[in-house]
């Protein structure tokens, strides 16, 4: 599958190929031209356009002909709209083409569409997206011009939130600017719980008078007067990798969060699908629409294509389908039966046996009473996956902690940095299926806690223990 982003004057090619085990082979190529190849969303020449696609397919060594094309958030028409919560499942669509007809340029006749509904907090929205039927039917003929077909169709604006949205709570409201800095410029949009807040692109170059702090400060600024106070920004982008995290967070006067810490804490199974040269590490800072455009397609049902109103968001966390090649199936079928056939051939059948046991009956012995014994946990230390968050905001706590678990036998455990470190108690979240995990850390941390706040996690979540430790902790 090529995973295909079109800018204005940017192409950036993610192509993924299947392998045996599960995992997706992976090559990347960007180029970037001196000519427009879009004009408001929309191919400004076809075959200028067709022949920059063929020269970044031809680069990537690949040939794939199904494309997820990620679009421009101007590509799109868009809308989202609180929605009733006591709506009955069968009303919705009709919710969703009243509003349409009444707040679109078009007729939802012309477009192809698509929508989520997401719920929080006693609130809900639906998000919808629509692409103008003579805009999809260019992009269509552009790619089979060089024989590729649009297998999906995504707005860039999803492929940024779907790189987040792991990252956000229920129970908390937010606005967050994701931004993506590069070394001239920077842009982004504005997001919430629900996905995109403002269609608007936000878009500032930089130098040495208007740095980068100073633009996001009175952007923050610029929000907080008409009342959207941002609590977070997340910055991606090639120059992002420089940003100071703590420093930058006090300059701006906004929490920041670099996007290059939380795709390896919360989206590490995705990561670890890429098998990319042993050389080389993925550039998920320069690839992240890419990036957040495959997690999306393997989590959500969301197609553009295939027009309609209400489609379901899938919230929770799904783990990676493995979908075998039937080539490879085919040929690892044969082999495994010829190998059986050589092997009895050699051996003879006669020397294989099968191993039977024998029946005993036992006398009958009246049952005697004994206390129950607390149940054996049916997992490991060792294999539990601990995902531990500092919200306490005090530098190295959280190397101390992971020691001290380390040190109790727990292993799988990966650090990063919370919402926000104004946590005053600790926070454990465990899954349903590993409730006992929960009191074997607080009997192994007796002597650095006196108490925890417990909740449960979704048992599709990635790690199977979440720990949000705060103030008092010592």
């Amino acid at each position: 599958m090529h995973y295909i982003f079109i800018s204005d004057r940017t192409i950036k090619l993610l192509n993924l190929k299947k392998t045996l085990l599960g995992q997706e082979e992976t090559s990347y190529y960007e180029k970037k031209y001196e000519t427009n190849l879009l004009d408001k969303g929309k191919p400004a020449n076809l075959d200028l356009l067709a022949s920059a696609l063929k020269e970044v397919i031809t680069n990537s060594a690949k040939n794939d002909s199904q494309v997820t094309l990620v679009l421009p958030q101007e590509s799109f028409l868009f809308f989202r709209a609180e929605v009733p919560l006591d709506i009955a499942p069968t009303a919705l669509n009709s919710f969703i083409t009243d509003k349409a007809r009444s707040v679109l340029p078009v007729m939802p006749e012309e477009i192809v569409s698509d929508s989520f509904v997401k719920e929080n907090n006693g609130q809900k929205v639906v998000t919808f997206y629509g692409l103008n039927k003579e805009v999809f039917e260019s992009y269509q003929q552009t790619l089979s011009l060089i024989d590729l077909k649009v297998s999906s169709i995504l707005p860039e604006t999803l492929a940024y939130y779907k790189l987040f949205e792991k990252t956000l709570r229920n129970e908390k409201k937010e606005n967050i600017l994701y931004v993506n800095l590069q070394e001239k410029y920077l842009s982004g949009y504005l997001f919430d719980n629900f996905g995109l807040l403002d269609e608007n692109r936000f878009y500032s170059e930089i130098d040495e008078k208007n740095t980068v702090e100073m633009t996001l400060k009175e952007k923050s600024d610029q929000l907080n007067q008409e009342k959207k106070k941002l609590n977070r920004i997340i910055i991606s982008g090639t120059q992002s990798d420089k940003v100071r995290q703590d420093t930058f967070t006090k300059a701006v006067g906004v929490w920041t969060n670099p996007l290059k810490r939380i795709v390896p804490t919360f989206y590490e199974t995705y990561l670890k699908m890429l098998v990319v040269d042993s050389t080389k590490a993925f550039p998920i800072l320069a690839f992240d629409v890419c990036f957040g455009a495959f997690i999306f397609n393997q989590e959500e049902k969301f197609s553009l294509i295939k027009s309609g109103f209400g489609a379901k968001y899938r919230k929770s966390f799904s783990p990676p389908k493995i979908n075998l090649p039937f080539k490879e199936l085919l040929l690892f079928i044969a082999s495994f039966f010829l190998s059986f056939f050589v092997f009895i051939a050699v051996f003879g059948i006669k020397s294989i046996k099968l191993p039977f046991s024998s029946v005993q009956v036992s006398p009958t012995v009246s049952p005697t009473e004994h206390p129950s014994p607390t149940p054996t946990p049916s997992f490991k230390k060792s294999e539990l996956k601990i995902q531990l968050l500092n919200g306490s905001g005090i530098a190295g706590k959280a190397s101390e902690l992971k020691d001290i678990l380390t040190k109790k036998g727990f292993q799988e455990i990966i650090t990063g940095n919370a919402d926000n470190y104004d946590y005053k108690l600790t926070e454990i979240k465990t899954k349903k299926s590993k409730q006992q995990a929960a009191t074997i850390i607080k009997d192994d941390l007796k002597d650095y806690l006196s108490a925890f706040k417990e909740t449960t996690l979704d048992d599709k979540e990635t790690p199977d223990v979440v720990i949000i430790f705060g103030s008092d902790f010592k």
